[in-house]
């Protein structure tokens, strides 16, 4: 089975960000170099490198790249400020995801500590690649934990993406169909196209099939109709950030996807690593909603307009599913159950006390 696991990683010499660029996908593999905080901004805000663990992923090791940028003798404190200004001028890119934001404040700490240490890139080496390895077992365990809820020969529904692509390796909602691939079980996917970036046809469809995969894409406003002809045992989708309560932020449609499951009596789960859980923001009517440049509508994918230029256009990149519409939310600590407040605190507990991420087994 193929992984695309080397989408976002250091060049040779290190002074460089790497990236499979997945706005080419699926026709062309082409693949950019970062040297710059304006190449790194680009590629984020403009997806070309994307899915919440991964962008906080390419952050860190962008944050690296950039400390290397500074001057070796500048003093501890002015190297900080300049770090944390670069830091803000990144996270300013995508600004609801909240990894992004994570990775790049654990760099800074990690700045602050050795600041004035001679050392003091080495440790951010250190750190960056310690994000990306960690992430790399979140997302097993996440597989884990996710695989555990669904059946041989079940059909799952997703939307956008959330594979090897937007992560490391496994990914998170499509990881357990890898996980389960693995252990020679079966899956009939329906992947929704997701509009207007198509991810779920560009670049969830690609990866399934390629990883040998038994995947249907359907249209977004498909998804009524095969859940209604019983095709489909559960919802797998990704998340962008999860609120106190358990509402949560994912690509556009996500919530349409949860309430038609809810009417269909579907189970509907998200999964994420618990960086993407920010306990601080109480609900959902609390995560900030990018807004996206109107041609993406109405040019985007098209040999010519499909609307007037003067047609107005309302485009967020994100909604929010509501808690109640949420069956369960798997972390790599476990499967998260309403009430949400005190599963997600709990979850956090264990992650503050260092404990190891277990799998299904081990709870049972």
């Amino acid at each position: 089975m193929e992984y695309l696991s080397d989408h976002v990683h250091l060049s040779d010499d290190g002074t460089a960000v790497v990236i499979l660029d997945q706005t080419q996908l699926p026709n062309r593999t082409q693949y950019l170099t970062l040297r710059t905080p304006q190449d790194m901004f680009h590629a984020i805000q403009t997806l070309q490198v994307r899915g919440a663990p991964c962008i906080g992923i390419c952050a860190a090791y962008d944050l690296y790249v950039l400390a290397q940028q500074i001057q070796p003798d500048t003093p501890a404190e002015t190297f900080l400020a300049e770090l944390q200004q670069q830091a803000d001028y990144l996270a300013s890119s995508r600004p609801t995801a909240v990894n992004l934001r994570w990775a790049l404040n654990r760099m800074l700490d990690t700045a602050e500590r050795c600041a004035g240490l001679p050392d003091r890139l080495e440790q951010l080496h250190r750190e960056c690649i310690a994000i990306h390895e960690e992430d790399i077992a979140m997302c097993r365990s996440i597989a884990a934990y996710g695989l555990s809820l669904i059946h041989d020969g079940d059909g799952i529904l997703t939307h956008c993406n959330a594979g090897p692509l937007a992560t490391s390796r496994y990914g998170t909602a499509l990881g357990p169909l890898f996980l389960g691939k693995e252990r020679g079980m079966q899956f009939h996917i329906f992947a929704d196209e997701t509009r207007p970036l198509l991810q779920g046809a560009r670049l969830t469809s690609y990866e399934l099939s390629r990883g040998g995969m038994d995947v249907t894409l359907i249209c977004d406003n498909m998804a009524s109709l095969v859940m209604k002809n019983g095709w489909v045992q559960a919802c797998f989708v990704g998340c962008d950030r999860v609120a106190a309560n358990g509402d949560t932020a994912n690509k556009i449609g996500t919530s349409g996807v949860a309430i038609l499951a809810k009417h269909y009596g579907i189970p509907f789960y998200v999964l994420g690593p618990t960086s993407t859980i920010d306990l601080a923001c109480a609900t959902g009517e609390d995560i900030p909603i990018e807004q996206r440049d109107p041609t993406e509508i109405r040019e985007k994918f098209y040999t010519e307009p499909m609307a007037l230029p003067e047609v107005k256009c309302y485009n967020p990149a994100f909604d929010v599913t509501d808690h109640t519409l949420i069956s369960g939310i798997v972390t790599e600590y476990g499967i998260c159950r309403a009430p949400y407040t005190e599963s997600l605190r709990a979850v956090f507990e264990k992650k503050r006390a260092g404990e190891p991420y277990g799998t299904p087994e081990q709870e049972d």
